[in-house]
């Protein structure tokens, strides 16, 4: 038997449970929380967040902060953006810092920067307080043939209204890169640039740049420049060596052909030794029918004769000189 104390300890038991659910289900604390702050929510719509699986907690602070810093805001809106993945308590220290620094920014825009990916909150302190972004050496040569290379720093700050849709940082600093590298390419001489390299500066600020990103570019400062190697006289000496190698092959060319002229030649001679010794053959048949017919005699062969010694005597002392 269990005793009239025991029984009444288990309803305490039961009445501090049944407390409990009472208080996870119906938000009491909180609500009166959000009452005290001048946040007008009914207790069913904190239920109802429950059973939607929003942080009840997370959607009243918010609105909280936002009445405190002089808002209105909806909590449906706020609940209905925490359900798309939003960050609710970053949009709306977002609004607050926007409403303190007289930015144009309503909870819409603020909602549709975070759901695309972007910081709203940063976007916002960017806009206040501008930020330094150093772009990468850029290589560029000039019209006299001198590389040099180049460091800027760029001043921007958070274009709000082009913040959805708008390009980040690597598009503004490949423009400026761009911008540079044109700049420099159309001085006349290095010694220009070095003497004014502020002329770069307002040069690449007069492009616009800045069209179609989510930056602002309030300046561009050359913070250095070196000068790198001599292009021009690179690509004069490659130029020179491949009108050389061009020369060369043309001569050897020429040889060849020479070459293959003096062997044609060589090959017409042997031919043409080949027929007279054919036709020397022919010489003593000729000589003979000569005889024969009486058209040769005796004293002009002889005369033949002598000529012949005479010519291959002379033909001798020729090669021995």
């Amino acid at each position: 038997m269990i005793s009239s104390t025991g029984i009444i300890l288990i309803w305490i038991a039961v009445a501090v449970v049944a407390l409990i659910i009472l208080l996870w289900f119906f938000p009491v604390t909180l609500w009166f929380q959000a009452l005290i702050s001048g946040v007008r929510i009914s207790l069913i719509q904190l239920v109802l967040m429950r059973w939607r699986k929003v942080p009840p907690s997370t959607i009243v602070m918010a609105m909280v902060t936002g009445t405190k810093a002089g808002l209105k805001l909806d909590a449906n809106a706020l609940e209905a953006h925490y359900l798309a993945k939003g960050n609710v308590p970053n949009v709306v220290n977002a609004l607050i810092s926007a409403d303190k620094a007289n930015i144009a920014l309503d909870f819409k825009m603020a909602a549709a920067i975070d759901l695309a990916g972007r910081d709203v909150f940063e976007a916002v302190q960017m806009s206040v307080n501008p930020k330094v972004i150093n772009t990468p050496p850029v290589t560029a040569v000039a019209k006299d043939g001198i590389q040099m290379i180049a460091k800027a720093r760029v001043t921007v700050r958070a274009n709000i209204k082009q913040l959805v849709g708008g390009a980040g940082e690597e598009t503004v600093l490949a423009r400026v890169g761009e911008g540079i590298v044109s700049s420099i390419g159309a001085s006349e001489s290095h010694k220009d640039v070095l003497e004014h390299p502020d002329s770069i500066s307002k040069v690449v600020l007069a492009k616009g740049l800045d069209a179609g990103t989510a930056f602002e570019i309030l300046s561009i400062d050359i913070a250095d420049i070196d000068i790198g190697k001599n292009i021009g006289a690179v690509l004069q000496i490659d130029q020179a060596n491949a009108d050389k190698n061009i020369a060369q092959a043309r001569a050897e060319e020429r040889r060849a052909m020479a070459v293959a002229q003096e062997q044609e030649m060589k090959a017409k001679a042997q031919e043409a030794r080949a027929k007279v010794i054919e036709a020397e053959k022919e010489i003593p048949l000729a000589m003979a029918d000569a005889f024969r017919s009486g058209n040769l005699g005796i004293m002009d062969y002889y005369r033949i004769k002598n000529i012949q010694a005479d010519t291959d005597m002379r033909e001798n002392i020729a090669k021995e000189q």
